[in-house]
């Protein structure tokens, strides 16, 4: 395990899998640690991810200021393990709350990106995060589903602020609720920090326009992925966070969650790797969703 030490003294920790060309994986959560990522559904035979701690979270140190959780001044730490693999510029890959650090750092350091890939992102950074609205349109796809009748009264109860985030709500954020879910779901508590979480989106960690104006200039191709059964982004809200990049490309996965990779990983390797691979840049988000049948 890899330990580099960032701009404010920090010591961060990043985990290895498989070989090849390095892909650069920030955790979502927020503030979780990346062993939930696992493998991203075999995408490690493509790439050799390069899974980052963020600080206070897995192996990463706890900072000696716990202002610095905060999601803008996490950019710092990604800029670092940059320098650290010696890359001029980097394939980036972000899940969920992660995809408005990469989204900050992608403005920040625009010709340190080679190519960005958001999964699951939930566009904090550019001040249109999903809406009550939309996680109970994709909670509802759910209904025909034995679970979701207890699921949903708790999921709506965490939604007005009358409930918490507990287990019974889990069945919502994977494509389907089987042993692998379950299991991956049950790893959860162990792996967040949360006083860390409560700082990460803070105020002044955003300012969207500037984000946005920044991102509009961005020359890199940019795919961004969403779950079809997923609220947040729900495939619509990805759509328009992948209208933001000139080069934005969306993909919607058949039957994917939060976690698609977990839900097909086939599908999610080869869409994620090709994107990766491909030698040309994308052109503008196309204004249909890619659904390639599964």
């Amino acid at each position: 395990m890899p330990i580099f030490t960032s701009s404010d003294g920090t010591k961060l920790a990043h985990h290895e899998q498989g070989g090849g060309e390095p892909l650069v994986v920030l955790p979502g959560g927020p503030m979780r640690a990346s062993s939930y990522l696992g493998d991203l559904g075999g995408l490690h035979t493509r790439r050799r991810l390069v899974r980052l701690d963020l600080r206070g979270t897995g192996e990463s140190e706890v900072p000696a200021d716990p202002a610095t959780y905060r999601c803008d001044r996490l950019v710092d730490d990604v800029e670092a393990l940059r320098e650290r693999l010696g890359l001029d510029r980097m394939d980036l890959l972000a899940h969920s709350a992660g995809g408005s650090l990469a989204m900050l750092y992608a403005a920040r350091h625009p010709h340190r990106v080679r190519r960005l890939v958001l999964v699951a992102a939930n566009p904090w950074a550019l001040g249109t995060p999903a809406t009550p609205e939309r996680r109970r349109a994709a909670a509802l796809l759910r209904a025909a589903e034995p679970w979701f009748p207890e699921a949903y009264r708790a999921f709506d109860a965490w939604l007005t602020g009358a409930g918490d985030a507990g287990p019974d709500i889990a069945p919502f954020f994977y494509g389907r609720w089987d042993e692998a879910a379950r299991l991956h779901d049950a790893r959860g508590d162990e792996e967040f920090n949360d006083a860390a979480a409560g700082v990460y989106g803070s105020e002044g960690a955003f300012d969207p326009p500037a984000t946005r104006a920044a991102l509009a200039r961005l020359t890199a191709p940019v795919l961004v992925l969403a779950g079809e059964r997923d609220g947040a982004p729900d495939p619509d809200l990805a759509r328009a966070t992948a209208e933001v990049f000139p080069h934005g490309e969306l993909a919607v996965q058949p039957g994917g969650g939060h976690f698609p990779w977990l839900d097909d990983p086939e599908w999610f390797t080869e869409r994620v790797g090709a994107f990766l691979d491909r030698a040309d840049a994308a052109g503008p988000v196309s204004r249909a969703a890619d659904r390639t049948p599964s």
